[in-house]
Order: structure tokens, then sequence, then C-alpha cells
């Protein structure tokens, strides 16, 4: 056998079996044919999406699926350093020791002789400003420049503001930002007017990214507040559909004039609760 078969049989083999695993699946004379063609590109997106299915557990609360999920993900970070320790360039203790180190230097309120009790909203700028020493010290290009693209728009949104309201780039009062929503609002309604797309998507995205804008001062999470409207807007028109169905109808069947009143019936339903 080219892996330690024992190891790889002990359900209760923990960290060690899966490491086990995972070399065995990339072994280029016995591994699997799949296994061994991925890269760190071609695995990116399964790494991507056990992050959201994590979430979507947590969003349910399924602990039993949660701890799938967190598996999944795990999975996932030890096969990019299987393949990172194939190209010599880093083992999986050195990310567990990377990441270690990094919160020992974030968190000098318990890890130091000094030991001292803050509140949390005190530790979020702590945060920022000991992440922000970490950036000068790496000889970090710019502002924006860690900020990943690869992030979801509405994700890198928030992260793109907020690392400009750290030196200065924000709006001073709350009334400015909601005058930048109205105005923008207005430019892309003259955008639409004029029929020309390009310039149309251009005002939309600019009105996106100044309501997100807005939610931050706020202190609303834009992901969060969106996702919370993609759940109600989903029970509002599964109830549409349950009522429908009792008439043995489908929405397809049914007028939008009906629709919208089984959708104020909803509404007024969740409200009563």
């Amino acid at each position: 056998m080219v892996y330690n078969q024992k190891l790889v049989r002990d359900p209760k083999g923990g960290m060690a079996r899966l490491l086990e695993i995972i070399r065995a699946l990339r072994n280029p004379d016995h591994g699997c044919p799949w296994d061994i063609e991925q890269d760190f590109k071609s695995i990116a997106a399964y790494t991507i999406e056990e992050a959201y299915e994590v979430d979507d557990a947590i969003q349910q609360k399924n602990w039993s699926a949660l701890k799938s999920e967190l598996g999944d993900l795990l999975f996932q970070i030890v096969y990019h350093s299987q393949i990172a320790s194939e190209q010599n360039l880093f083992k999986f203790d050195d990310i567990a020791n990377s990441i270690g180190d990094k919160m020992l230097a974030r968190h000098p309120h318990v890890f130091t002789d000094e030991r001292y009790i803050k509140s949390a909203d005190k530790q979020v700028p702590d945060w920022e400003n000991i992440k922000a020493h970490e950036r000068e010290s790496a000889d970090s290009r710019g502002v924006l420049d860690e900020v990943a693209l690869a992030l979801p728009a509405l994700m890198r949104a928030i992260k793109l503001q907020k690392r400009a309201a750290r030196v200065g780039f924000d709006w001073p009062d709350i009334n400015l930002v909601l005058k930048k929503v109205i105005e923008e609002a207005q430019e892309m309604v003259e955008a639409k007017e004029s029929l020309d797309y390009e310039k149309t998507a251009e005002e939309f995205g600019d009105l996106l990214f100044v309501l997100v804008n807005f939610g931050r001062h706020l202190k609303i999470d834009a992901e969060e507040a969106l996702r919370n409207a993609n759940a109600k807007f989903t029970r509002r028109f599964n109830y549409i559909e349950s009522e429908l169905a009792k008439d043995n109808r489908t929405a397809n069947m049914a007028s939008l004039s009906e629709m919208e009143l089984l959708w104020n019936k909803a509404k007024f339903l969740e409200r009563k609760t």
C-alpha cells in the first residue's frame, strides 16, 4: 500500500487520517484520476461553494448538516494544502501555525501578560487597526489592493467602502449619503429614459453601491438584509402557490391581480404573528 491503511481505516483518526486520505487520493501512481488532475484554480470554486453551504446550514439551524458541511470545507482546505505541499510551497501545519500566530498578534488583550477587558465594540476597530498595521508591514501597494476580486459583488462593495473609510474617505453625515442615494436614483431614471442600456446598467450599479454605503452608515449588513429580503419574498410567494394549490391551480394559471391579493394576505398574516 502507498498509504497508511490502518490510519485511513481508523474512524477516530481525526486530522491525521484526513491528511493521509488526501495524500492517497493525490498519489500520482495509485490515486484517483480526477483528484490527481486538480490544481488550486480548478478546486477554488468548490471551496467557495462549501463555504456557502456552511452558511446555509447555519441559517437553517441544521446542526447535523453544519457538522457535515464544516467537514466538506475542511476537506477543501486540506486539499489546497496537499497541492501546496507537492509544489514545496507550504504544508498544512504551516497554515495552522500562520493563523495561530495571527490570532495571537490580533488579541494582545488575551495573550499577553498585560491582559485587560474590553467590549466587543471596542475590539472591532482595534482589530482593523492591527490588520492595517500588518498590511503596512507587508508593503501593501494600496488601501484597496487586498480586497479580493473574487468576492461576491455585494460583499466586495462593503469591504471596499470600509477600507476606504479607514483612511477618511467617507461621508461625514448619513444625510449626505441619503442625498446621494436620491441623486443616483434620479440619474438611473434619466439613463433609462435615454434608452441607453449600458448607461442605465452603469447607473444601476452606482445606485446599488451607494445603497450599500447607506446601509453601512445605518450599521445594517447589506448581505444579511438582502438575504432576509430573499427569504421574505420566498415565504410570501410560497404562500401564493399553496393557496392556489387548494384549487388545484398553479401560479401560471392565476392573474397578476389575484396573486397580488394573495401576496398582500401573506403580508397581513406575517404581521399578525
